[in-house]
């Protein structure tokens, strides 16, 4: 079934979406940027917004047409998503055209576009960005079958002496022997939200994302333990191809929920018993293409009959998996305390978060400033429950895990000289 926008009978739930508008160096929010937003009908070009950001390179939350629930709670044939096109324009930057922004219903989409400064006196210059269709949805080749833990030759394939969370993860956009696919430098919790957004639908039950987010982040961190492909003499991370490793997709947009369960469980990852290295853990639809791994379909029952996520793991892996956390986690200032930080709290790590905290809001003035004194009363609440509101996190004003580290990636970009070539 087709469905179009002048027929809004066809669409009969709702979901909404929000644009990050940023400059390419990450987290330098761009302000009145214009951000118009159509249907894709052929020859139906519409209108539907035209917004404009704000100081913190934010849209207002946009409610669009999407298609009805149950078709992304079911193996259908009719698309469980509605596409949208954006332009995205501001002085000084290359004008994003983008298509097919992916809104499912009855969860926020969230488009974040990084836009190119133009050199002085140039001419407009524009960028192109072509969304590919869910792995659910669309045909792609199956998974080559691989062990889930890999030996080590006599001349020494793992050079890791640890599992580290790490800061970047370098995309092959392509098969890995495709030398003119491009390489794209990801920070390592945004790789996991996009390939999680692309494998699977966030209308899902909570424990069916989360087992499937750890089996993504476990596989991703094999690759990175053993240097699979650096041990080849290539030079990235990963392949986007779904036949090698993950689906990835420069430029798509990703969903609230599974953007805060990877901020909360980032630094897991599956092992079995005796084992540092972390389980390359298979996965498949398990209708079209059936894997010895986790079927992203039957999670999704489990999910529904009320399993958890670790025995939803345990169902495809065996009884004796386990999730593991890395104390490794590059690129940050400092590692998370321990416990959370909340009114009342005070010491070194306090004095840190509210220095961090004004250093971002020179970037976004919504911030409010703080005096530095180490000690956490009502106005650093207040800073941190702005900062939560902007980067779509519960606004507790109670540092937890996933605001002190979303806090502490924020920092790092705002201040960053320069990024990875």
């Amino acid at each position: 079934m087709d469905f179009s926008l002048s027929n809004n009978a066809d669409l009969p739930d709702i979901g909404t979406l929000q644009v990050n508008v940023l400059s390419q160096r990450n987290y330098i929010p761009i302000t009145n940027a214009t951000v118009t937003i159509q249907n894709t009908q052929p020859g139906e070009r519409n209108i539907l917004e035209q917004i404009l950001t704000d100081s913190s390179g934010q849209t207002e939350t946009v409610s669009l047409p999407a298609p009805p629930l149950e078709y992304s709670l079911t193996p259908e044939s009719s698309m469980p998503y509605t596409e949208y096109n954006l332009t995205v324009s501001a002085p000084g930057y290359e004008t994003v055209y983008l298509t097919g922004a992916q809104i499912l219903p009855d969860v926020k989409a969230i488009q974040d576009i990084h836009m190119i400064p133009l050199p002085e006196n140039e001419e407009e210059v524009t960028e192109d960005i072509d969304i590919a269709a869910h792995t659910l949805y669309a045909e792609y080749p199956p998974k080559i079958p691989e062990a889930e833990i890999k030996t080590v030759p006599e001349t020494g394939e793992i050079v890791l002496n640890r599992v580290v969370i790490p800061e970047y993860i370098v995309v092959h956009d392509g098969l890995p022997n495709d030398a003119s696919a491009p390489n794209y430098y990801v920070t390592y919790k945004d790789y996991i939200k996009n390939v999680a957004c692309n494998e699977i639908y966030a209308t899902w039950p909570e424990s069916s994302i989360y087992a499937n987010i750890l089996a993504i982040m476990s596989f991703t961190l094999n690759r990175v333990y053993t240097e699979w492909y650096r041990n080849r003499f290539y030079n990235f991370t990963i392949t986007s191809s779904t036949a090698y490793d993950q689906k990835w997709v420069y430029g798509r947009n990703i969903y609230s929920n599974i953007d805060y369960l990877v901020d909360t469980v980032f630094a897991n990852y599956l092992s079995r018993p005796g084992i540092q290295q972390p389980l390359l853990a298979s996965y498949c639809d398990g209708i079209r293409v059936n894997c010895s791994g986790l079927s992203q379909w039957g999670s999704k029952y489990l999910g529904d009959e009320g399993y958890d996520a670790i025995d939803i793991l345990r169902y495809y892996y065996g009884n004796d998996i386990y999730i593991n956390t890395s104390q490794a986690i590059s690129g940050v200032p400092s590692s998370y305390p321990g416990y959370e930080l909340t009114i009342g709290s005070s010491g070194q790590k306090v004095y840190q978060l509210q220095e961090q905290l004004n250093r971002i809001s020179r970037n976004y003035p919504a911030i409010p400033r703080i005096t530095p004194d180490g000690i956490y009363g009502e106005r650093t609440a207040e800073a941190v429950r702005t900062f939560q509101s902007i980067f779509d996190l519960p606004a507790t004003g109670v540092t937890d895990y996933p605001t002190w580290y979303t806090i502490s990636d924020v920092f790092v970009g705002v201040t960053r000289i320069a990024e990875p070539e």
